[in-house]
């Protein structure tokens, strides 16, 4: 009898406890969704607009439609998140309400970036239409693979893709990286609101905060060479640019004499047949790494601009990249250059920055670490891209982020190309001219 009343009144204590332990807390989020551009917000309806929340402690993804100009997520753990919003308008449906054939659908992307959302609160979505090329950056091999086993960062290589049906050309295709913040430590510059360089305060700057909104800033840059027509590019065709144009599968002699092994030649790549390579050899005064080595079969691409001994891409994934087109060498080699904009006066040694109109970009793709506590203030406005990829294994892991296929239209692939690289882009095992569905 003891037992049975000292079990009843147990019962009781864990019940009275359940009731006491209040519920997690959840919030709401109102989103408030137009076209930036007013002339758009009177031609466009808001419907079918797609909004991808993604949790960034848990990475879980959820997805929603919208239709109109507000849209309620309720009952949302508090937490850090990423936010998107995306409509694409139809070729047909934008020439009917618009007036001009855009030649392809058009998509029109907003997002709200590592936002805290602890409270109930309210967001804004300002949907502006993305930047369409004929080329696009389709693979970007920047984590390397096994630094013993493998090839470390010198098996790393771009692909750019002729997305179009017409025959382009690679003659004077520019391409680099973005400099810019590389991480949210204590700030040694003057920083925007977003988190990134406030350029605008750069030593010598002229317009203002322009600087920041029609601008870029180049880490490095590169020229493929040729008269107008000597690289053409067939529709649904690429062209790679290697680090170093080898077979990485195979050991090598280094430009010091010495052998260097691969212990498991599955975790790279074979570049030997890449269209291009980046051989910093011939630059005058650099002593280039000994495994940049020049292939003398594959042809090397103009350097404009360059750090370092050799074109390392950032393992981690904190570079983002770009390419433009149609600009003369000497309108190239014009642009202005400026400092970091640090606190302090520059030093006597800093480096310059050159200043690239953002209307000249053709594409450009936000990359970023893969864990979410290591993620920097994303270098490009969400006309250029308004998410961002990232190989999922992090460093070294023989992964590349790569153009999902949109459609195929008589056995050419067209990618996928919204502005939306979180949307665009997948993740693969490195593969030079392959493609992911």
């Amino acid at each position: 009898m003891k037992k049975i009343l000292y079990l009843f009144v147990l019962l009781l204590s864990f019940a009275a406890c359940k009731k006491e332990t209040p519920d997690v807390a959840t919030i709401d989020v109102d989103l408030k969704i137009n076209y930036s551009n007013t002339d758009f917000q009177k031609t466009f309806p808001l419907k079918n607009i797609q909004i991808t929340l993604r949790n960034l402690s848990t990475n879980v993804v959820t997805k929603y439609v919208a239709n109109g100009s507000t849209f309620q997520i309720a009952g949302l753990a508090p937490g850090s998140y990423d936010i998107d919003a995306s409509v694409t308008i139809p070729r047909q449906e934008y020439t009917t309400l618009a007036g001009e054939d855009p030649g392809t659908d058009i998509t029109f992307n907003a997002s709200n970036k590592r936002v805290s959302l602890i409270n109930t609160t309210s967001l804004e979505f300002n949907l502006i239409a993305g930047q369409t090329g004929s080329f696009v950056l389709k693979q970007i091999y920047y984590a390397g693979s096994d630094n013993k086993e493998g090839a470390l960062y010198r098996d790393q290589f771009i692909e750019i893709y002729n997305n179009t049906d017409q025959v382009l050309y690679a003659d004077s295709l520019y391409f680099g990286r973005l400099y810019g913040r590389q991480s949210t430590r204590a700030a040694t510059t003057h920083i925007q609101a977003n988190g990134q360089h406030d350029w605008s305060k750069s030593l010598n700057m002229t317009v203002g905060n322009a600087a920041n909104t029609d601008y870029v800033y180049g880490r490095d840059l590169f020229m493929v060479p040729g008269t107008g027509k000597d690289y053409p590019v067939q529709p649904g065709q690429s062209i790679i640019i290697a680090q170093n144009a080898l077979n990485h599968k195979i050991p090598f002699i280094g430009a010091d004499g010495k052998e260097v092994p691969i212990k498991k030649p599955e975790l790279t790549v074979d570049l030997s047949g890449a269209n291009f390579e980046v051989y910093y050899g011939k630059l005058p005064g650099v002593n280039p790494l000994p495994s940049d080595i020049d292939n003398p079969s594959v042809p090397n691409v103009d350097i404009i601009d360059y750090e370092a001994r050799d074109w390392i891409l950032d393992s981690p994934g904190r570079d983002s990249y770009f390419i433009f087109k149609g600009q003369t060498r000497q309108a190239v080699e014009a642009l202005k250059s400026y400092y970091e904009p640090t606190l302090a006066a520059p030093s006597a040694s800093a480096k310059t920055y050159r200043q690239i109109p953002s209307a000249w970009l053709m594409d450009a793709v936000e990359v970023q670490p893969n864990l979410p506590d290591s993620r920097i203030p994303k270098k490009l406005l969400p006309a250029f891209d308004s998410g961002y990829t990232f190989a999922t294994d992090g460093s070294y892991s023989s992964q590349s982020v790569i153009r999902k296929t949109a459609t195929t239209v008589s056995g050419r692939r067209v990618l996928k190309d919204t502005n939306n690289s979180t949307e665009d882009f997948t993740v693969i095992k490195a593969n030079p001219r392959g493609f992911a569905d």
